[in-house]
């Protein structure tokens, strides 16, 4: 039996943190793990910011009201959902993903969540687990399933590289570079083929 794990920001909906960054004028916020593969080295960097200019949890999420998902995803998610299990792998936090969740149509998603203080400021984050989508990915291949995988960024290879099948979908050109073994696709029907075509 196969689960898919897919990442969620860049795969199903825009960049959280760039969406923002482009809300407050703040392009050093548009650093993504696309960017930078030290996912606590990004985060703490985005508190800094964040303190520095004075926002917190409220703002982030008045920005993701406005986010949609990518044309074509939420399509893509339910062909695929009528098809297997699909579970969404992401780094993002609680806070942030329940609205485009909403808009997905109520998939699973395993994230992890911010601190936030009374004031709303965001003091840190608590991740899932270590190196939680390796984790999940070998703990649901220890429950007895094969995992096909699929996402754009540095924090996602580890997941493609552990699973029966993995793919990259819209990386950057130097992640496709690097990791020629991977198909890399564009298109979202393009991706549901080959993660079909894995299963059997």
């Amino acid at each position: 039996m196969y689960v898919t794990c897919l990442d969620l920001e860049g795969v199903l909906v825009p960049e959280i943190w760039i969406a923002f960054a482009e809300a407050t004028g703040i392009p050093e916020l548009k650093k993504t793990t696309r960017d930078e593969p030290d996912y606590d080295k990004l985060m703490n960097y985005r508190i800094g910011i964040l303190k520095e200019h004075g926002l917190g949890l409220k703002e982030i999420q008045d920005t993701i009201a406005t986010i949609d998902p990518l044309p074509g995803a939420k399509e893509f998610l339910d062909k695929l959902r009528a098809n297997g299990q699909v579970l969404i792998l992401s780094d993002t936090f609680s806070q942030f993903a329940g609205p485009l969740m909403k808009k997905l149509g109520y998939p699973t998603i395993f994230c992890n969540e911010l601190v936030v203080a009374e004031d709303g400021e965001i003091t840190g984050f608590k991740m899932r687990c270590e190196n939680s989508k390796l984790t999940t990915v070998k703990s649901l291949q220890a429950c007895g399933f094969d995992t096909i995988a699929s996402g754009d960024s540095f924090n996602d290879l580890a997941m493609i590289k552990a699973s029966k099948a993995g793919f990259l979908f819209r990386s950057t050109d130097a992640i496709k570079k690097d990791y020629p073994e991977f198909q890399a696709f564009e298109d979202y029907d393009d991706l549901y083929d080959a993660i079909m075509a894995a299963q059997k």
